[in-house]
């Protein structure tokens, strides 16, 4: 084999080893830059954009955002408008790569200052657990990214499918989830619950954008009220809930009890009660690596407790549901549970 065939061999081998990883890398960066300089909104699916669009929107200069456009555009996120000269547009696969960058952000990122402290909690969990917050809109953008090809689509699918004309959301953020199955079933409302005020009020003026603010009652109390008053969720032939219930564990395992018994007695005849979240330390390959960082974030540092998914479909069956079914998700270590009542 000569010299060359044999630097050749060498480099195949190289690409083959890194595999998507560089890629994905970059898109998160740049993408990460673009909502902390607040032209995402900007840069979305379907619309064209300029370069003094994005400058006065979020009150930059023009040369920067020129510069990072072109970045965006070498890294084939984004693409010169085929219509439109001076004009860019998201790149077909947009929606891809954000989902993939939103791995990388969310693990190394949005958990930032786990990584960063790891010893202060592991030699001293009570002193480092309050000492390092992490940072809430990192950790929504993050999960907002991954979730749209990963846990977001099983959760609409079973949601249109049972097409509820009333539906409540536990811990529903921004009602990024509501809005969406408003939109697209006309004659269906819907309750979005969530304690943070922030999130309340965007979740009121998204409402209005989307033009479903007339079907849509965001209301801004804990999940664990649920479990004295569930005035709420009454009357609801769908009750959602993506990734809060683990928050309630350990330590509120038995307001979690009475939440889940609460919303089965809330629900009308046949309605359900859909529920995403994340089981521990799963050994099989597609899973293994995402579901093990997973795990340990939230056991070593969060101090949760993570079930498994015969505790969660236990803890279902034993509020009164009829029946429990598991959905693996495309996000390792996510399942939906469907629980009828």
């Amino acid at each position: 084999m000569t010299s060359e065939s044999a630097r050749q061999r060498q480099l195949t081998d190289e690409i083959a080893a890194s595999g998507e990883a560089p890629a994905i890398a970059a898109a998160a960066a740049l993408l990460e830059m673009g909502d902390r300089l607040g032209v995402l909104d900007v840069i979305i699916p379907g619309k064209e954009f300029t370069v003094r669009e994005l400058a006065e929107y979020a009150d930059l200069p023009e040369t920067g955002v020129a510069h990072y456009l072109e970045a965006m555009e070498s890294a084939g996120v984004i693409i010169h408008s085929p219509s439109t000269a001076g004009s860019f547009v998201t790149a077909p696969d947009y929606d891809r790569i954000q989902h993939q960058a939103g791995y990388v952000s969310w693990v190394m990122n949005a958990n930032r200052p786990f990584i960063e402290n790891a010893r202060e909690y592991l030699s001293d969990p009570g002193k480092a657990s309050g000492a390092y917050i992490r940072d809430g809109r990192q950790v929504a953008v993050s999960s907002q990214w991954m979730g749209s090809k990963a846990f977001y689509p099983a959760a609409l699918g079973t949601i249109f499918e049972a097409k509820p004309e009333r539906i409540a959301d536990l811990g529903a953020g921004t009602c990024r989830l509501l809005i969406e199955v408003l939109q697209q079933l006309p004659g269906c409302c819907g309750v979005g619950l969530d304690l943070d005020a922030p999130s309340c009020n965007a979740a009121k003026l998204a409402g209005e954008q989307a033009g479903v603010s007339d079907r849509l009652t965001v209301v801004e109390r804990s999940i664990q009220s649920i479990a004295t008053d569930p005035s709420p969720v009454e009357g609801s032939d769908v009750i959602h809930a993506g990734f809060v219930f683990h928050d309630m564990m350990p330590e509120e395992e038995d307001v979690a009890d009475a939440v889940f018994a609460n919303c089965r007695e809330a629900l009308r005849p046949g309605g359900i009660m859909a529920i995403t979240e994340a089981v521990p330390y799963l050994r099989n390959e597609r899973e293994r690596r995402f579901s093990s960082i997973v795990t340990y974030y939230h056991r070593e540092f969060m101090k949760r407790k993570l079930l498994t998914e015969a505790e969660w479909e236990a803890k279902l069956r034993d509020a009164g549901f009829n029946d429990v079914r598991t959905v693996e998700l495309g996000f390792p270590t996510g399942r939906l549970f469907v629980a009828t009542r």
